[in-house]
């Protein structure tokens, strides 16, 4: 009887732990990276540009924003930028658009362009897609930044 309860006790010790297998710990959700924007700093005029780059996130510091072009521009005292946001699709530009809208003070919208104008941070920034382009012109009043729009549009197909 005393061997039946040894090989009882030591079957149970063995089932016990064969039964508490240790998990690996959890690790954390990997987070996606948004994909690396696509260079298109050629679309850009190149008369009176000072610089021109690709941001890989955030364009202009705007957490809704993903990353795209920009290119500095400087005629005399006035100076301005051209941003360009390669899209998926027209309807992305489209919602960029509106996310952008929704952040300028006293946005106003420019109905032959399909675009608004308004203030972000104190400059003057128009803003309009164009199929899969998101596009601005930030730094020049209406007049000047509506003949800026209309040159660069005609350089996206």
């Amino acid at each position: 009887m005393r061997s039946f309860t040894l090989i009882l006790i030591s079957s149970a010790l063995l089932l016990g732990g064969c039964a508490s297998e240790t998990k690996p710990a959890a690790t954390a959700p990997e987070v996606k990276k948004a994909a690396k924007p696509s260079d298109e700093t050629h679309r850009f005029p190149t008369a009176n540009q000072v610089d021109a780059k690709l941001v890989d996130e955030h364009l202009l510091g705007h957490d809704f924003l993903p990353g795209g072009n920009i290119a500095h521009y400087k005629v005399g005292k006035q100076e301005y930028d051209l941003l360009l946001i390669k899209t998926k699709s027209p309807t992305d530009a489209a919602i960029l658009l509106l996310n952008y809208k929704n952040k300028l003070e006293a946005p106003k919208m420019i109905a032959h362009f399909g675009g608004y104008f308004g203030n972000d941070g104190g400059k003057p920034a128009f803003l309009f897609a164009k199929n899969e382009w998101f596009c601005g012109v930030i730094g020049l009043p209406m007049a000047d930044a509506d003949a800026r729009a209309r040159e660069f549009a005609g350089r996206l197909n």
